[in-house]
């Protein structure tokens, strides 16, 4: 583990989001007609924002900054970065994530403000765990608090160990073998995870016969587009990394063409391949055109840094902040472009 690879999976993390945002929620088909190739942004003109993925991954760096290795400190702070997150009104939050930050301010502990649902939320802020816990045991134990605070199913839980698993050997080994990340997942989980491992399984088969992520898709009844649901975008975000594991544009392009949950799907695929590739392997023009004022690409890198030194001390530490009032605005401005966004989806082509 390292600083290129953190660094990486955060920015990764982020150009996906912002590259699947404009195209969240339409089919394969619409999406080609209304938007055409992902290869650029289309979110602002030629510009990108990012969403919560984004925002809940830098969220789970300030905690492993505050907490300097101390689990209980990482869920403390984490709870309360869920609280004030929600109070800066952003645009787009899923409905399980509500529903348990709405809780944790009426009293419920974070242990206890999870409610059941196996949404792909833990799934999406999990990479940057996997980055940045070497031990396995830990990163099970930080992946279950993370988890747990918004989504109690298990399938939630189980989808989110293996992203972070994947960050995390990725980090380890240039080449990654499909079998040998089954193996280790099924080591990890269990056999209370057969079915969610069974689906891996047949990821790693359609890999290893050559099948396109997209072809895949279409045999799990996903042709019109990946949907939120863990056991659906999960299976497909390895697909994709098993298949680009060191062309970050191609793997975003592919997710983002599958259509569906697009940027929460490609925000997990990115932060995956980005801790591979780390920033150099992330297209410039899409590091350079991303648009936010204040979680932009240099905040974003000097948070990897300061968690990287977090990791190296072992100690806790003051994570790097926004101004509130600046996020308030800046969710307001986002706002206005997702709200023409969807009336925009009103009018032909259809």
């Amino acid at each position: 583990m390292g600083q290129t690879h953190i660094i990486g999976s955060i920015l990764g993390t982020a150009i996906g989001d912002a590259i699947g945002l404009p195209y969240e929620g339409l089919s394969r088909r619409r999406a080609a007609k209304l938007l055409g190739i992902p290869h650029r942004y289309r979110f602002f003109f030629s510009f990108g924002m990012v969403s919560d993925d984004t925002e809940h991954t830098c969220m789970i760096a300030q905690s492993l900054i505050a907490a300097g290795g101390n689990k209980l400190k990482f869920q403390h702070h984490l709870a309360w970065l869920f609280r004030f997150w929600l109070l800066s009104l952003p645009a787009g939050v899923g409905l399980g994530t509500l529903q348990a930050i709405c809780r944790l301010w009426c009293g419920f502990s974070p242990a206890k403000s999870g409610v059941f649902s196996a949404g792909n939320g833990p799934a999406m802020r999990a990479a940057i765990l996997g980055v940045a816990i070497d031990n396995v045991t830990h990163l099970g134990e930080l992946v279950r608090i993370s988890s747990r605070m918004t989504h109690t199913d298990p399938k939630a839980e189980y989808g989110a160990f293996a992203i972070a698993l994947a960050a995390r050997i990725v980090c380890q080994r240039y080449q990654v073998s499909g079998d040998d990340f089954l193996c280790q997942l099924k080591s990890y989980l269990g056999q209370e995870a057969s079915e969610f491992t069974y689906l891996i399984h047949e990821v790693v088969s359609s890999v290893n016969n050559g099948e396109s992520t997209v072809e895949f898709a279409a045999k799990q009844g996903l042709s019109k587009g990946v949907s939120g649901y863990v056991y659906h975008s999960v299976p497909v975000a390895i697909h994709i990394w098993l298949s680009h594991q060191h062309d970050f544009r191609a793997a975003i392009m592919t997710v983002v063409e599958c259509g569906g949950d697009t940027d929460s799907n490609a925000a997990i695929v990115g932060g995956i391949v980005g801790a591979a590739v780390g920033k150099e392997g992330i297209p410039r023009e899409w590091l350079n055109r991303l648009l936010e004022p204040s979680r932009n690409v240099k905040w974003m890198e000097n948070l990897g840094i300061q968690l990287d030194s977090s990791i190296q001390l072992g100690i806790p530490r003051q994570p790097i902040k926004l101004l509130f009032v600046t996020t308030l605005l800046r969710n307001a401005f986002f706002l206005l472009i997702v709200l023409f966004h969807g009336f925009r989806r009103l009018l032909p082509p259809y």
